[in-house]
C-alpha cells in the first residue's frame, strides 16, 4: 500500500506541471525535485534492488544528456528538460521509457499544432476571457509540460513501477 501512496505523487506532479506551464510558461524546480525523490521512494516501496534503481538513474542520465543537448541548442526549455529527466526515473531503462519518449513527441506535435492554430485566431482566446490563455498569444513558447504529462499518462501502465503496484494489490 505504501507503493500506491508514492505512486500518487507521479500524476499529481504531472497535473501540477501542466497547469503551471499553461498558466505561467514555467515549471517549478521543486516539482521536478519532488518527482525525482518520489521515484526513488516508489522504487524502495516496490522492493527494487540497487541494480533496478541504478537502471532508473541511468535512464534519467540518458534523458538528461539528450535534453541538455536540446536545451543548449535553444530547442527546449530548462524546465521541460528537468521534468523529462525526473519522469524518466519513473520509467527506468526499458521499453516503457521509449514508449514515454515517443508519446511525448507525438503529444508535443499535437499540442504545437493546436497552439499554432489558436495563435492564428487570437479572438478565440481573448473571447474566452481566461487570462492564462492570453499568455499563449504573447509567449513564443509552447507549454510542453502538457505533452510531457500526456505522454507519461499514456506510457506509465507499461512501466515496471506500475506493474509492481498492480502485483502488490493482487491484480
Amino acid at each position: 500500500m505504501l507503493l500506491l501512496a508514492f505512486l500518487a505523487i507521479f500524476p499529481l506532479c504531472l497535473i501540477w506541471a501542466a497547469a503551471s506551464d499553461l498558466m505561467t510558461m514555467t515549471i517549478p524546480n521543486r516539482l521536478s525535485l519532488l518527482l525525482a525523490i518520489g521515484a526513488v521512494l516508489a522504487n524502495v516501496a516496490a522492493g527494487s534492488g540497487f541494480v533496478d534503481i541504478g537502471f532508473d538513474v541511468a535512464a534519467g542520465l540518458l534523458v538528461f544528456l539528450l535534453c541538455f543537448c536540446l536545451f543548449s541548442a535553444g530547442v527546449m526549455g530548462g524546465g521541460d528538460a528537468k521534468l523529462l529527466t525526473a519522469c524518466a526515473l519513473w520509467f527506468g531503462l526499458n521499453g516503457s521509457l521509449l514508449a514515454f519518449l515517443l508519446y511525448v513527441s507525438l503529444m508535443g506535435g499535437v499540442l504545437t499544432v493546436l497552439v499554432v492554430m489558436l495563435r492564428s485566431r487570437p479572438g478565440v482566446l481573448l473571447a474566452a476571457g481566461i487570462p492564462m490563455l492570453g499568455l499563449l498569444l504573447t509567449a513564443k513558447k509552447i507549454p510542453y509540460a502538457i505533452a510531457i504529462a500526456a505522454g507519461a499518462f499514456l506510457a506509465f501502465p507499461a512501466s515496471p513501477l506500475y506493474r509492481a503496484a498492480l502485483a502488490q494489490i493482487g491484480v
